[in-house]
């Protein structure tokens, strides 16, 4: 069992309330890495909504001159607009920055954007079955103090 500065314990040398604080530790860390985990699929599967659109604006002739589209102010409203490029869309960047990039570089940007966030759903996979592997290991420690009744 590691702590947070990489020192390796002992977990028989620990009383059962040290194993119980050690697991609630564990179990807080583990509930928050599941829920990064959770927001990171949710992000990957934005990007890859994002680069299906750009990818589909690109094939669509309706889409390729000035034409009436409907453009999302929130996931439940929407207004008329008109396109006005058929080369060019804008991308978010994030923290509320906009660019306007050409359809290709739009692709690229949201296909990177899907790889990095799939690598590090991936780093946070490996992470999170470790932490899950650490809880095991309390628990039977734990458990198994409980049984003899030695603190």
């Amino acid at each position: 069992m590691a702590s947070s500065n990489n020192e390796t314990i002992n977990l028989d040398s620990l009383s059962a309330p040290q194993l119980s604080q050690v697991k609630k530790q564990l179990d807080e860390e583990l509930e928050h890495l599941t829920s990064s985990f959770a927001q990171l699929h949710a992000a990957q599967s934005k990007f890859r909504e994002c680069l299906r659109c750009v990818q589909d604006k690109n094939k669509s002739p309706t889409l390729r001159g000035n034409s009436s589209i409907l453009v999302p102010l929130t996931n439940s409203l929407y207004v008329r607009g008109t396109l006005s490029s058929a080369s060019h869309v804008v991308v978010d960047i994030g923290t509320g920055f906009y660019i306007e990039k050409e359809i290709e570089s739009a692709a690229d940007f949201y296909e990177n954007k899907v790889g990095e966030v799939g690598a590090s759903i991936k780093d946070l996979e490996a992470i999170v079955q470790a932490k899950t592997n650490n809880v095991r290991v309390v628990e039977e420690v734990l458990r198994q103090k409980m049984v003899t009744g030695t603190q």
